[in-house]
């Protein structure tokens, strides 16, 4: 069982990796709705101060992103803002905002220490800059934090790679068929140990957590992170996200593996993200996510 500590919620609400489509409003309806309260958490949130406003959809012509400065600065005042934490006394929980935001926290971390990351995404989130049909960083920052992609973000401080391959786990994938469509680069030709949709249905939670513990038993690492992308939940149950896919874990699946990980692994800290209250206006949606986090984390 993880050592009981207390709870330090950092608001993330970033939407320069994306657009500002409503998901900047996911730590402020989450926490509205009791989430602090809920997780007994005794420190006041921490907010990162969002340069949301620089945001534009024209891509640098060098780097083929959208928002590449303002991401660098953003992911750099997220990371000094996690590295004021004391890791080894606070669970971190990290509201986003869209997924970029993985890099400011994988860069926190770095610096701290060695650290794995389990990924739950309906996406690989590994597209390269030029293959990406937005130059959204939500398209890419799995890759990103695993050291492919442009300098500007991969390689902040000289700390390249964020995280390793080998202990990264991405949980849940399903846009297989859309990433080859767009000649994406593929994740599971890497190292990174890949448990798809269809493997968590076949064989169910208890295996691929069995899996998992067998092929990362030998790592080396200080602790992991749990990286949540709401959108992994199947599309029946929460289509408040911006890019839907058909399919998806339920709401049941995805608590016991996020309860699963969080007993059976050194998890430090979680990320949330892509949630898009926007697309959820009798609230139910985020009553559900507010009432697993809870669970899960308590």
């Amino acid at each position: 069982m993880p050592i009981p500590r207390d709870i330090q919620i950092i608001t993330a609400a970033s939407i320069l990796g994306l657009k500002p489509s409503g998901v900047e409003t996911l730590a402020s309806t989450l926490l509205s709705l009791g989430l602090q309260n809920r997780l007994h958490a005794q420190s006041p949130p921490i907010e990162v101060p969002t340069l949301n406003y620089l945001y534009t959809n024209r891509r640098d012509l060098q780097t083929n992103i959208i928002n590449g400065e303002a991401l660098r600065t953003f992911s750099i005042d997220l990371s000094l803002a996690m590295q004021g934490t004391d890791i080894d006394k606070k669970f971190l929980l990290v509201l986003g905002g869209d997924c970029s935001i993985l890099i400011g926290i994988m860069h926190a971390l770095k610096s701290k220490g060695d650290y794995g990351l389990f990924f739950l995404d309906a996406h690989a989130d590994f597209y390269e800059p030029e293959k990406s049909t937005t130059g959204e960083t939500a398209d890419m920052d799995l890759a990103i934090v695993t050291g492919r992609g442009p300098e500007l973000l991969t390689n902040i401080s000289g700390a390249k790679p964020y995280v390793k391959d080998e202990d990264v786990v991405h949980i849940g994938q399903r846009d297989m068929l859309e990433a080859k469509k767009y000649n994406s680069q593929d994740i599971r030709t890497t190292n990174i140990n890949c448990f798809d949709e269809s493997f968590l249905h076949h064989s169910g939670v208890d295996v691929t957590i069995h899996e998992i513990e067998r092929k990362i038993e030998k790592n080396k690492v200080d602790g992991f992170w749990i990286h949540f992308d709401t959108d992994v939940i199947d599309d029946d149950s929460n289509p408040a996200v911006d890019y839907r896919l058909p399919g998806g874990l339920s709401f049941q699946q995805c608590k016991d593996v996020l309860s699963s990980l969080r007993s059976r692994f050194p998890i430090i800290g979680m990320s949330v993200t892509i949630f898009n209250p926007s697309l959820d206006e009798d609230k139910s949606i985020a009553r559900k996510l507010t009432t697993m986090l809870s669970e899960v984390i308590n």
